[in-house]
């Protein structure tokens, strides 16, 4: 799967309440329904970030519905993380439980090492600057990767 476009697709972090959601809601967002779209973390301690919430929305996508969840959770409910065509890990440590979780599939695990905004800046502005520059880092790392945006602009948003 490391070419093409994948039929489904999930996409992980540490605590699935900044980077993964963002980057399931821009993939809603910009690709429509040609992939099934999902976003899990290591960890679910934390519910969505609200600096996401509003930077998403800039972009016309909807994240204050989210609800964060783990590979554990995941696993709980049935989902097998070997249904997915590809994996793309947003943080280290979700890179490693990614690997570890699906050693006995047929899963590409990617690597996108995407800044957390987190404590980088004090103040609204300030913050919601890094928040941005982090959603435009997932955005042109996703359309580097799967090419121009091919949904209409008013479809998707993560759940």
């Amino acid at each position: 799967m490391t070419d093409g476009f994948p039929s489904s697709v999930l996409f992980c972090c540490d605590h699935n309440a900044i980077r993964s959601p963002m980057a399931e809601g821009l993939m809603k967002k910009l690709y429509g329904r040609r992939a099934y779209v999902q976003s899990a973390g290591v960890r679910n301690d934390m519910e969505i970030d609200g600096f996401a919430v509003a930077v998403c929305s800039e972009m016309g996508v909807e994240l204050s519905r989210h609800r964060s969840r783990s590979f554990a959770e995941m696993r709980e409910w049935g989902d097998d993380l070997g249904q997915f065509d590809l994996i793309v890990a947003l943080t280290p440590a979700s890179q490693r439980q990614a690997l570890e979780l699906t050693s006995n599939a047929h899963v590409d695990v990617e690597y996108w090492p995407i800044m957390d905004p987190t404590g980088l800046a004090e103040g609204r502005e300030a913050q919601l600057a890094a928040y941005r520059a982090t959603r435009d880092q997932i955005h042109d790392r996703m359309v580097g990767r799967f090419g121009p945006p091919s949904a209409p602009a008013s479809s998707g948003a993560a759940a």
